[in-house]
């Protein structure tokens, strides 16, 4: 196989993005396919004993074993870099061992790291519960506050984890600010960008080190498989993330890598058209509900600071209604088009309950703490026509007496 002609590094990264997410990547077999081919396979050949040699010690780049490089996986991975203007990716099986692999990497016993207090809730679950269990302690604090960052911080802080905007409250934090104020203190910043995607917003530009995706979510965009990513400069990825990844064996499977690479060729046109969607919905449903959490409304507190990182609000947003989980409910199950599923970044509109599903595990004190209410909503407003979108959450509304 070889990469498309003319693909070097200088011309790619001159590309813009809907290019980059359609043509980056693209290797070629002997057969000049157009569509990118899927290598199913687990293992490969060599010629000879020397090649083996040579590939097994770094003098051939050529393939050895699937859990550290396909051709299909491999071609997603220089994609996603090219979109994201990283250096370097490396694609999980799932977005939570993207970011369980962004952070067991490269935290040890006796290590301290600072994490959002909103998140998603497994997220929340790995600095609550796993990486206490390794010896890694972790301090939870607003990611909105930059002094609650900077009075977090030990001698032996190595890490600051956090989501913009936050699921599912919508909290968003000033990348810059925390970027600058860990870097004064060598401390690695990692940050979740599912809910944006690079088409939206790219932490990097903003100073941040690691990036870390369920391509799960708007990079596949039709809820057809699980996929996580991880970017970062050469010498993280390959000499903190890697080891870690091919000894450990979260790696993502090459018919679920070509789905997201498919994925991504319409990402560019998917995610603008649903940020379109979504502000007409939080628009309308605002004055409706008791409030709306949608950065690009007025009513949002960081507004400016929403509009200055993200080019659009992303497809999700949350609202709070009043009568708490029993007229959410309500107003779930009176729900005739968009459906009721906890997936984002779908192209089908979709609404679920935190408190009872994504966020149920973190307990009634937990989730006040967050503050996720029992009548929070979250909403991944999709393709649909919007004006089917609002008639359905009008009589929706309308039906479960709010």
């Amino acid at each position: 196989m070889k990469r498309t002609t003319g693909q070097d590094r200088t011309q790619t990264r001159n590309w813009r993005p809907a290019t980059r997410a359609i043509r980056g990547g693209t290797w070629r077999s002997e057969m000049g396919e157009t569509s990118e081919a899927l290598f199913l396979t687990s293992g490969y050949c060599y010629d000879n004993a020397e090649t083996a040699a040579a590939r097994f010690n770094g003098e051939d780049d050529g393939m050895t074993y699937s859990r550290l490089q396909n051709p299909t996986v491999q071609m997603l991975e220089e994609r996603i870099a090219l979109l994201e203007g990283a250096e370097a990716c490396r694609v999980q099986a799932s977005g939570m061992s993207a970011m369980t692999t962004a952070l067991l990497s490269q935290l040890s016993a006796g290590d301290h790291m600072v994490s959002a207090r909103a998140a998603f809730g497994s997220c929340r679950w790995l600095g609550d519960s796993l990486l206490p269990r390794f010896g890694v302690e972790v301090t939870v604090v607003d990611a909105t506050d930059i002094t609650a960052w900077e009075a977090a911080i030990r001698p032996n802080t190595k890490v600051f984890f956090f989501e913009t905007p936050a699921n599912p409250t919508m909290d968003v934090a000033d990348m810059a600010a925390i970027a600058e104020l860990a870097r004064a203190h060598g401390i690695r910043t990692v940050v979740d960008n599912a809910f944006c995607t690079p088409i939206l917003q790219r932490p990097l530009e903003f100073g941040i080190d690691v990036v870390a995706y369920s391509a799960t979510k708007m990079m596949d965009g039709q809820g057809r498989v699980l996929a996580g990513a991880v970017c970062g400069s050469e010498e993280f990825i390959n000499e903190v993330l890697l080891p870690f990844q091919r000894n450990t064996g979260p790696n993502l499977s090459p018919f679920n890598a070509w789905v997201v690479m498919h994925g991504l060729e319409t990402l560019d046109l998917r995610a603008k058209r649903q940020s379109e969607n979504a502000l007409k919905m939080g628009q309308f449903i605002e004055g409706r509900v008791k409030r709306v959490m949608h950065p690009w409304l007025d009513s949002h507190p960081a507004k400016a600071l929403a509009q200055k990182q993200m080019d659009a609000c992303g497809p999700i947003f949350s609202f709070e209604v009043e009568g708490g989980r029993e007229k959410a409910h309500a107003l779930l199950n009176a729900l005739e088009l968009i459906d009721i599923s906890n997936n984002i970044g779908d192209a089908r509109s979709l609404m679920c309950h935190p408190a009872s599903t994504t966020h149920h595990n973190m307990g009634p004190e937990g989730r006040a703490d967050m503050g996720i209410s029992e009548g929070m909503l979250r909403i991944n407003v999709g393709l649909e026509d919007i004006d089917d979108l609002i008639a359905d959450m009008d009589q929706a509304l309308d039906k479960a007496g709010i």
